[in-house]
Formats: C-alpha cells, sequence, structure tokens
C-alpha cells in the first residue's frame, strides 16, 4: 500500500511564510524547532483547527451551537485529513466530584463489577457513585469533605474549664453558654483538660443535649446543655454562616475546617454501598489503592461473572501503570493534577478507544516525566501508531524525537525570523543536519567541574504532606538547587507546598496562566508599556493616557479591541478587524504621534527583538533585555497573553520578576516548551541570580539543568507512597556515584 500524507498548501497562519508539507499518514510525526518558531502554528492553528472545524460542520446548526467554535485557517488548502483528537497540557478541572476514576471511566467498569458481583447486594451500579442520590453519602452529597470545627484550635488543654480552656467565642468565663457548661454537673471545673478521660472528653465535645436544672435570680430554672462542637455545628456550620453579621463572621471563622465528612470518613459514598464488599474491600477502599497495587487486587477476583470487567479492568489500569501513573489512585481529584498528569491521563482514555485511522496531535507529551520514564511515553506513542492512527507531536526531548518516523523541524529561529521549514526526514538525518535543532541534539552535557558552596541553610523538618514521610532536609542558600526525582515522588509537596508555605518570601515562578484577557500584552505585564507611554507623552508633552488601548486613546467604536465581534444567533460568533482604526485599536489623532518614526501601533507590533534596536532608554532597554534573555525575543510587544502556553507563561513571569530584589526564588520545570538552544540562556539568568547573591531552587527533569546544578536533592525511589523519601543530597558529581538514585544513572561525568 502506497504512502498517504496529510497535504499542506500555502500555510500562512500568524508566522509561516507560505508553507508546503506533506505530513505522512499512520506514522509518527514529531516537529521540532526554537519556542516561536511555527511548530504550533501548523500542528494546533492549522491541521487540527481545520480538522475539527471541518468535523464540527457535519453536525447540524443546533448542535454546532454548543460545540467549540474553531476559525478557518488561513491556509489554500489541506488535503486527506482524519477526525483530530488533540492531547493537551490543559489542567483537568471538574472540581471535587471528578476525579481520576470518573474522567478515565474506569470508576464506571468498578462501580459495574461490584453491583454484580459485590456482597451483598446493594443494587446496580449508580448505587456506587457518588455523584449520583442513590448512592452518595447523604452527610456530605458525595463530596467526602464536610465543614467542622478545628478541635485543636478550640481548646487550651493546658487549662480547666475555670481558666478559660475553651477558646470558642461564645465560651469566655463568665459568658452564659459558660455557665451551662459549668453548671451542667458533669465536669471538674477545676481539672486541666489534659486529664480528661475518653467519656469526659466525648461529652464536652459531643455531649447530646439534655436539661440542667440551675437558678436564676434566686428561683431555680431549667437549662439545656450539649457539647461544645455540637452546639457550634448547629449554629454556625449546619446554617449558612453568611447570614450572620460581620462581627460574628471573622469571630468564627478561625475555628471552622474542613475535614473528612464524620459520617462516611472521607469516602463519599452511603454506608449502604460501603458495607457492599469484594474479597474483604469495599469500593472505596479500591478506589483509594495506588493504581499498581489496585492492579493487583482486582486479578485476585476470580468470580466467572466478573470475568468481562475484571479483563477490562486490568487492561485500562495497565495503561496507567504503562504511562507511568502508576502511583495515582482512582479517588485522586482531577484538580490536583499536574499539567504533564494531565495530558497523560487523557492519554489513557484514548488508549482504550477501538477507532482507528485517527489524528492525535500531543503538545510536548514528555512535560513532566523522568528521563526514566520517557520510553513508556514512547511505546504509547507506537501502540497508537501501531492500531493505524497518525501520530502528531510537536516536542524538544530528543528521547521523544528519536522514535519519529518523520521529523519535520521548523525554523530556522523565531517569530519573523520563523515559520520556515528547515528540515524534513529521518531522526538519523536530523542528526547530521545544519539546523539549530540538528547541532544541538547531537551535544552531551557533561556535569560541571566545580560548584559553588552554600552560604547557609534553610532546613525543613518533619514534613508529611500527601506523600512525604517525615522529611527533614536542608536547603541551601547562595546556590542553585536542583530537586529531581521521578513524578508522583514528592518534589512538588516539598518545595511548592512544606518550602514556599514556610518561607512565603520567596518568589514563586510557575506555569499557571499569567492572564486570559486580549488586552493584557507582554508590554503591560511586564511593565514596559508604562515607559513606553510615558516616552511618547514626554516626546509630544501630551497626556500618556492618549497612549493606552484601554484609556483615553481607545478606538471609540471597538473601544481598543482592534476587532468587532458579531453574534448571528445560530452562527459561529463573527470576528471582523475594526473599520474605523483598522484593527490598530487607537484613534487615529494617537497614531499621528510619532515616536523616531514609528506611531504607538507601529511599537505593539514589534517583536522583542526589534524593540530591543528602536529603544534606548534604560528602563526599557532592561525589561526587554529579560524577555530576550528568557527565550521569547519572538514575542510582540502586543500579543495577548491568553495565546502563550504554559512554558511561555512561565518564562514572561521570570523575566518580569528578575528586576525585583528578592533572596529566594522558587521555579517548576522552566525547560518546559524551551528549544535545547535556549536553555543555555535560562541557565545564565539563573546563574546571574545566583551570583547576585540570591538562592534559586529548581524542580526539574532536564539533564542539562541538573549537570549545571551546584546541589541536588533528589526525591524517590519511585512515585506515590513508594517515594516520598530523600534518596541523596549533595552535588552533581557525587550523585553520579549513588546507585541507589534513579536519576544517577542519567548523569554524564
Amino acid at each position: 500500500m502506497s504512502q498517504e500524507y496529510i497535504e499542506i498548501r500555502g500555510a500562512r497562519e500568524n508566522n509561516l511564510k507560505d508553507v508546503d508539507l506533506n505530513v505522512p499518514k499512520r506514522k509518527i510525526t514529531v516537529f521540532t524547532g526554537v519556542s516561536g518558531s511555527g511548530k504550533s502554528s501548523i500542528v494546533f492553528d492549522t491541521i487540527a483547527s481545520e480538522a475539527r472545524r471541518q468535523l464540527n460542520e457535519t453536525f447540524s446548526t443546533f448542535i454546532r451551537n454548543f460545540l467549540p467554535r474553531y476559525a478557518q485557517p488561513d491556509v489554500d488548502s489541506i488535503q486527506h485529513l482524519s477526525m483530530a483528537i488533540v492531547v493537551d497540557q490543559k489542567r483537568l478541572g471538574g472540581g471535587s466530584h471528578s476525579t481520576v476514576g470518573t474522567i478515565t471511566d474506569i470508576y464506571s467498569v468498578l462501580r459495574l463489577l461490584f453491583s454484580r458481583v459485590g456482597q451483598p447486594y446493594v443494587g446496580l451500579s449508580n448505587a456506587f457513585s457518588f455523584n449520583d442520590a442513590q448512592g452518595m453519602c447523604p452527610e456530605c452529597s458525595g463530596l467526602g469533605r464536610k465543614l467542622g470545627v478545628d478541635v485543636k484550635l478550640s481548646l487550651d488543654k493546658s487549662k480547666s474549664l475555670n481558666d478559660g480552656a475553651i477558646v470558642l467565642p461564645d465560651y469566655v468565663v463568665g459568658s452564659w453558654d459558660w455557665t451551662i457548661l459549668t453548671q451542667s454537673g458533669l465536669f471538674d471545673n477545676d481539672k486541666k483538660i489534659a486529664d480528661y478521660s475518653a467519656e469526659e472528653m466525648e461529652n464536652l465535645l459531643y455531649g447530646k443535649p439534655f436539661k440542667v436544672e440551675t437558678t436564676l435570680a434566686g428561683k431555680p430554672f431549667n437549662i439545656t446543655y450539649e457539647g461544645i462542637l455540637t452546639k457550634f455545628n448547629r449554629k454556625y456550620i449546619t446554617r449558612d454562616v453568611k447570614t450572620l453579621s460581620e462581627r460574628t463572621q471573622k469571630a468564627v471563622a478561625p475555628f471552622m475546617t474542613e475535614g473528612p465528612c464524620p459520617l462516611c470518613r472521607g469516602a463519599r459514598l452511603s454506608q449502604a454501598a460501603l458495607n457492599c464488599r469484594i474479597n474483604g474491600r469495599n469500593i472505596a477502599e479500591m478506589a483509594a489503592m495506588q493504581v499498581d497495587e489496585l492492579i493487583e487486587v482486582i486479578r485476585e477476583i476470580d468470580d466467572p461473572v466478573a470475568a468481562p470487567m475484571v479483563a477490562t479492568l486490568i487492561e485500562r489500569l495497565g495503561h496507567m501503570v504503562g504511562i507511568g501513573l502508576e502511583y495515582l489512585s482512582l479517588s485522586r481529584e482531577t484538580d490536583t493534577l499536574s499539567g504533564g498528569e494531565s495530558q497523560r491521563i487523557k492519554m489513557v482514555k484514548h488508549l482504550s478507544s477501538s477507532l482507528e485511522d485517527v489524528l492525535y496531535i500531543f503538545d510536548e507529551p514528555s512535560i513532566g516525566l523522568h528521563p526514566r520514564d520517557v520510553h513508556r511515553l514512547n511505546e504509547l506513542l507506537q501502540k497508537l501508531r501501531d492500531k493505524g492512527n497518525t501520530v502528531i507531536v510537536v516536542e524538544h526531548d530528543p528521547d521523544v524525537i528519536k522514535v519519529a518516523d518523520y521529523v519535520v523541524d521548523v525554523g530556522p529561529f523565531a517569530g519573523r525570523r520563523g515559520g520556515q521549514i528547515v528540515f524534513e526526514g529521518s531522526y538519523n538525518d536530523l542528526l547530521g543536519a545544519d539546523t539549530l535543532t540538528g547541532r544541538h541534539i547531537r551535544d552531551v552535557v557533561p556535569v560541571k567541574a566545580s560548584f559553588r558552596a552554600p552560604t547557609g541553610w534553610l532546613p525543613i523538618r518533619d514534613a508529611d504532606l500527601n506523600n512525604l514521610r517525615n522529611v527533614s532536609v536542608d536547603i541551601p542558600t547562595g546556590v542553585l538547587t536542583v530537586v529531581t526525582g521521578v513524578a508522583g515522588s514528592g518534589k512538588s509537596s516539598l518545595i511548592n507546598q512544606t518550602f514556599i508555605s514556610q518561607h512565603p518570601e520567596a518568589i514563586v515562578i510557575d506555569q499557571a496562566a499569567v492572564g486570559t484577557s486580549s488586552r493584557s500584552n507582554p508590554a503591560t505585564y511586564t511593565g514596559i508599556m508604562d515607559d513606553v507611554r510615558k516616552a511618547f507623552a514626554t516626546a509630544h508633552k501630551v497626556n500618556a493616557a492618549l497612549f493606552s488601548f484601554n484609556s483615553k486613546g481607545a478606538c471609540e467604536t471597538c473601544q481598543g479591541l482592534g476587532v468587532i465581534y458579531t453574534d448571528v444567533a445560530y452562527l459561529d460568533e463573527v470576528k471582523t478587524p475594526c473599520e474605523t482604526c483598522g484593527g490598530k485599536r487607537f484613534k487615529d489623532e494617537v497614531l499621528a504621534y510619532k515616536l523616531d518614526g514609528q506611531s504607538i501601533s507601529d511599537v505593539l507590533e514589534m517583536s522583542v527583538r526589534q524593540a530591543l534596536e528602536f529603544f534606548k532608554r534604560k528602563e526599557i532597554v532592561r525589561r526587554l533585555q529579560a524577555l530576550s534573555d528568557v527565550g521569547l525575543d519572538y514575542l510582540t510587544l502586543g500579543q495577548p497573553l491568553s495565546t502563550l502556553s504554559g512554558g511561555e507563561c512561565q518564562r514572561i513571569k521570570l523575566a518580569s520578576e528578575l528586576h525585583k530584589a528578592g533572596s529566594i526564588y522558587v521555579m517548576d520545570e522552566p525547560t518546559t516548551g524551551l528549544h535545547m538552544s535556549d536553555i543555555a540562556n535560562l541557565l545564565g539568568i539563573m546563574n546571574r541570580l545566583v551570583d547576585s547573591g540570591n538562592s534559586v531552587v529548581v524542580i526539574e527533569h532536564n539533564l542539562h539543568v541538573i549537570s549545571n546544578a551546584d546541589w541536588i536533592i533528589d526525591m524517590g525511589p519511585e512515585g506515590g507512597h513508594k517515594g516520598g523519601r530523600v534518596m541523596f543530597t549533595g552535588t552533581p558529581r557525587q550523585l553520579i556515584s549513588t546507585p541507589e538514585s534513579i536519576t544517577s544513572s542519567y548523569l554524564h561525568a
């Protein structure tokens, strides 16, 4: 059978320069090139967008109104497209009702299994769903958590009732509630709470209401006593606390906390569902197990009725193990997953699909993967291909590029200097190609020869968050520290949560979106725009607000958007350039003002590289240079931040933070989205920060960064509850001779 191709002719989306390209079908094609070279413009904005648009057009107008809308890309023609499935890095949301089990449909099979062979019989599979009224815990509505009282904050156990042991706001010594408590006859009011028996503590906290006879104005009087937490729950938690006065809300807020539901103990399900078991385990216990342990438990189920469901569960759980997610549990909430974990969870769904001749598109799937686990990803891509699908991958990792049947290198550089195909062919041919990718993929990165000495230490003691096992470790100051380890080993728990909570002064640079508004751009985010407006205003002795498309200078027709949105009822929303300003966003009178021959609109159209050549003001040049240093010199100053990738978001944050006076910088996988040729620039920034007296802590898998660290903290040995331990601390050179560390075998002496 002759090779078929997706044929692209005259692609001009974004920076593409009339690109003609044939992408082989039913093969793995990897697109490479520096950030901003045009890879995403070809793969996502042209191929994926057109495939999705054409698929959506096969539905009725009524159905299309509920589907995502895709613009027709700027391309002469695309032939032989298949249905496209894009597996991107967007984090899975869904809230607390969405879990790994529900998003992958594995939990649905587990529910069916329990409805068929679980004992005692409860009912159909929806009786085991925490999202269904039949199965959810009535106390917490299937959330597994409930607002309650923090007992530790409510009592001072070193005191007695007469000394004011109860810290809750209604129990001040001498108050009405305190009087009821002390006259109940249940307690020795001079006895320290720490000395209470279990029965006394139960009565104090959770005692059920009963009548107590006391005296009021010399006459007998009956009052109702109830446990202090029982009463607090009734007064402030089972009712909407927001209906109370602001003063009361502030008084009780410190004592309110969200904890496990007292009825289901966090299992989310009804008592009937929790009493149903298979081989001694209920469905919540199985869902809470790590996937690699659960698969063994499922294999032990030998009931003939269960055979089809057991086979399906073993297959799907096996896919999770195969992609390196064996440390997750089915009960893990999806909004706690990282971008890389989210992407790999989406892959698991598609591996179970029986569809063939599908176009699968992946956006840097190696993100978040330790070098040891990249082979698992490669095997998954090959499985998809071998089922008869076309696989397209945008990637920077050389170990992923190796498995490509075909490589397309886009460049030669970024932005306006990119947008061309500079290489097509096999991986072996790429090794000999004279392109940025070809030259850098041949590099072997040795561990550096000398290391900075720590100037001090920042201790972490007895950290037990998530899977951390009472970890105590010292973070060195004055050096570049890299935290390594396989996915799920505890790196983020140690640094992003524990360390940062103890050192809130740290400047955190992560991959969260920096803005979703079309009005926010690199110039406004980094503060460059303020100086640019001042420069124009000073040159012409006018108000600086004139040079803002969010203020006085905005085109009155489009309100500074540059486009007009027209909602045509049942059709797609139409976006057209504003006829008044021609898409320039500003009034004509504002555009008449020039700075060295350029209008404010011309400046916003400049790339960072062009702006560096244009501006001479030190403050503007310094901030532009920071953007260039982090590999973003191809961005235009006016590009909407909503169009940036996660890696670009992180680097623009880094650029905006570089001019601040900070002592601790924490970065979470800063090489995300970076081409091999740009990592040296990133390392240069990190080293300059350290040389200026700062401490830099980086969570990273990239071997180039690891090899250039001064200090390594390696977590492991595996993920989930098999991790959470410090396997090694020391220099990279010392790490090489530490066989118990998985990371050590991937470093070059």
